[in-house]
């Protein structure tokens, strides 16, 4: 433990983030590059504790004490070594990952809790800055062949974890771009897609093969890669939205939340709209917020990504309704230290300017003669005792303006395309919620194929998709090789000094 008062002398200091006024008017990235002196000083907080409950805060088990205190003592190079074993991605978890570590934070008992994303972000940010990230080649080939279908990010963990263990793997991706929806559903302002290619093009040196605008299934035939290759994983995430039932639904100009995402991050990278972020056809549909009363229909992470968007692209008015009730400022009393907590989240896309309303009902899609979306009814949610029961009402039904609804209300499960129906066939299961299953090793009931990320947990947050991608690929090893070397999420810092 490099300074045992650290955070008693220091405070809780997040990296700058640029002015509102200048950054809605462009979708460079919000957050700024930390100093190397204030990210020092944010590690030396670290208490050190005797048993860090940040480790199963974080579903990829990151060394955290021990990475913060080689950032204090300012070696660098070790604290990205370590950092590295268990996450193959930083530089997309230091920034949109929501960071359940910090929630399990000892500090944060009664003091704000240490600033781990912050510093796992200056710290990759720093390799890369020094050169030390390079490319990682095997000395030697397996000669096994693996097939990974799927680029986000539980696809891109597996595929360099089995490439590290020396096999020839080959990523396909749907859309035309590499990142699934690190590529099309996250913001710019929030990741830039240098960041993306930065990774990819490395992965690319370590000899991995990705191919692109390749809907497997449709295509290429499911049957062909298991011909073809020694195991096959399933890493398409969880893309179907989440739609919200109501009269005139109908109605022009209602879209799901990722279509509009996708179509901005398209518009930056110049990049034709016709094509989904799916590799649908789309037809140049374009869906844009300008001079629009703009309603967001969910109050998550996506529907905060939409408000941002609106904001940039200047919509006449932005609100966004929450079925929920409205959370507590604080941690609430039923999520305790250390569980995620329920708590009002402002996010940077919130301080830009957004009417935010909870407890609300959608009741109508209001269209006009045209068919055109024009207006939502909405009402609040109250709830009453009634005969011992507690029963849900609408109240103060009242019609706001809208021409444009985003539905940001999450992810059903897995496409059900061509691609499933073949897995089906091939003796691949689904369950109830519409995901495909596997065992705890991942494993299908047809062996040779693997599931990993959303596609098999449904929706969830890209630290889980790593860490799927990385355990299943250490599964995929030793059912190829009867025995694996690659990391396991219960590594230990004594593990690693025995390295």
């Amino acid at each position: 433990m490099g300074k045992p008062t650290g955070f008693l002398e220091i405070d809780r200091i997040l990296a700058p983030k640029r002015a509102v006024s200048e950054r809605v008017n462009d979708y460079k990235e919000i957050e700024q590059i930390n100093t190397t002196a204030d990210t020092e000083a944010q590690a030396s907080r670290c208490m050190d504790c005797g048993t860090p409950f940040c480790h199963n805060g974080c579903p990829l088990g990151n060394i955290i004490p021990e990475f913060n205190d080689a950032v204090y003592e300012q070696n660098w190079k070790y604290a990205y070594d370590i950092l590295s074993t268990t996450n193959n991605f930083p530089e997309f978890t230091g920034r949109i990952c929501p960071a359940p570590c910090e929630s399990s934070c000892v500090l944060g008992i009664n003091k704000p809790a240490v600033a781990i994303e912050l510093i796992e972000k200056s710290i990759i940010e720093k390799a890369y800055s020094e050169g030390w990230v390079i490319p990682f080649v095997p000395k030697i080939r397996s000669g096994k062949k693996i097939a990974v279908i799927g680029s986000g990010p539980a696809g891109l963990a597996a595929a360099a974890q089995l490439n590290k263990a020396g096999h020839l793997v080959s990523v396909y991706e749907r859309a035309d771009q590499i990142g699934g929806l690190l590529r099309y559903g996250i913001p710019d302002f929030k990741l830039d897609k240098s960041v993306v290619s930065r990774r990819v093009d490395v992965m690319k040196k370590e000899g991995i093969t990705f191919i692109t605008n390749a809907n497997i299934g449709t295509s290429e035939k499911l049957a062909n890669l298991t011909n073809d290759f020694d195991a096959v994983l399933i890493a398409t995430g969880s893309t179907v939205p989440r739609f919200i039932p109501a009269k005139g639904d109908d109605a022009k100009g209602i879209y799901p939340a990722m279509e509009f995402l996708s179509q901005q991050n398209k518009r930056n990278a110049a990049i034709s709209l016709e094509v989904n972020h799916k590799g649908e056809v789309y037809g140049n549909n374009d869906i844009y917020a300008k001079g629009k009363h703009v309603v967001i229909i969910g109050g998550g992470d996506t529907g905060s990504d939409c408000v941002g968007t609106s904001n940039r692209h200047k919509a006449a008015s932005i609100t966004q309704i929450e079925v929920m009730p409205k959370p507590p400022v604080d941690r609430a009393s039923t999520t305790p230290w250390p569980n995620w907590p329920s708590m009002l989240r402002t996010s940077t896309s919130h301080d830009e300017g957004v009417e935010r309303l909870w407890s609300i009902a959608l009741q109508e899609y209001v269209k006009n003669d045209k068919g055109e979306l024009e207006a939502l009814i909405i009402g609040d949610i109250v709830y009453q005792m009634k005969e011992g029961k507690m029963e849900q009402e609408i109240i103060n039904s009242r019609k706001i303006p809208c021409d444009l609804a985003l539905i940001a209300a999450g992810f059903l499960h897995t496409d059900h395309n061509d691609l499933f129906e073949q897995l089906k066939a091939v003796g691949v299961k689904s369950d109830e919620r519409g995901n495909l299953t596997a065992s705890s090793t991942y494993q299908s009931d047809n062996e040779k194929v693997f599931i990993a990320g959303d596609a098999r947990r449904g929706q969830s947050l890209v630290v889980w998709a790593i860490s799927e991608g990385r355990e299943a690929a250490r599964n995929m090893d030793l059912y190829l090789m009867g025995k694996t070397n690659l990391e396991g999420k219960s590594i230990s810092s004594f593990d690693l000094m025995a390295k």
